[in-house]
């Protein structure tokens, strides 16, 4: 085995480990933007919970920048254009950036990191990489989706008169295409959260459009982790049955469940 494998073996156990708090990050995420939303930036209580459970969500996301390294030195499935797998890694490099750097402003917002000038500016460099990495995110999303047109086309033109509904393989690509159709929503909805967070266009994106477009995006989130412990429940189920391993890849990142 050599370097680069163990490293990602031993990157998908701790992977592995801290994915147990993702869905309560998104439940708290629809909490934080839903505050926003109400608050629309003015002080009282909205306000507040805004503010304290963003603090909280950082608590969740520590050393979370794991998951994207993980995905960043992984392989990517064979066959995948290289313009795709250049914004892929791009979109795992400035996600793992922007969590990483996230860290040291939970530091200073807890008191621990004491210069609240240098705090500010990561903090923004943080958010342009995270909306960087939704950019990058998109434009992934809409490569895979149009690359999985072509391929269904072609299922339906061998097909000829069948029912293309009746074709597992078919079934299984129109599923991956509404799946990469809804991570394409979140992903945009990301972007004009991310122009809100930095207030880069604050007449037309306010706190209230912010909140609102940050709550759907949790939303489209919570229903996404949900999807996927499904998936990962079937999948233990059948490999308990043939005593096989099962090895997946989660919302945040690379799984590896070994039976």
């Amino acid at each position: 085995m050599s370097t680069l494998d163990a490293t990602r073996a031993e990157l998908a156990l701790v992977v592995l480990y801290l994915n147990k708090a993702e869905a309560r990050d998104k439940i708290c995420r629809a909490i934080q933007y839903g505050s926003k939303f109400v608050s629309n930036g003015q002080p009282g209580t909205a306000q507040n919970v805004d503010k304290s459970t963003s603090l909280a969500r950082k608590v969740f996301r520590l050393f979370k920048f794991v998951n994207d390294l993980h995905a960043l030195i992984s392989p990517t499935p064979h066959g995948t254009p290289l313009p795709l797998v250049l914004l892929g890694k791009s979109k795992n490099a400035l996600l793992s950036t922007f969590l990483f750097l996230d860290q040291i402003v939970w530091l200073s917002r807890s008191g621990i990191y004491k210069n609240k000038e240098r705090a500010e500016q990561i903090g923004r460099i943080s958010l342009f990489c995270w909306m960087g990495s939704s950019i990058c995110a998109t434009l992934v999303e809409l490569g895979e989706l149009r690359r999985l047109s072509a391929s269904m086309k072609k299922i339906e033109k061998e097909l000829k008169g069948s029912d293309k509904h009746q074709n597992e393989q078919y079934c299984s690509k129109l599923k991956k295409s509404n799946d990469r159709s809804l991570a394409l929503v979140k992903a945009a909805i990301d972007i004009v959260v991310a122009v809100g967070l930095l207030q880069l266009a604050p007449k037309k994106v306010t706190p209230r459009v912010t909140g609102g477009f940050g709550f759907a995006s949790s939303l489209i989130s919570c229903y996404q982790a949900a999807s996927f412990s499904s998936e990962v429940q079937d999948k233990l189920k059948d490999a308990s049955l043939s005593n096989k391993e099962v090895v997946t890849r989660g919302v945040g990142g690379f799984i590896i469940v070994i039976k």
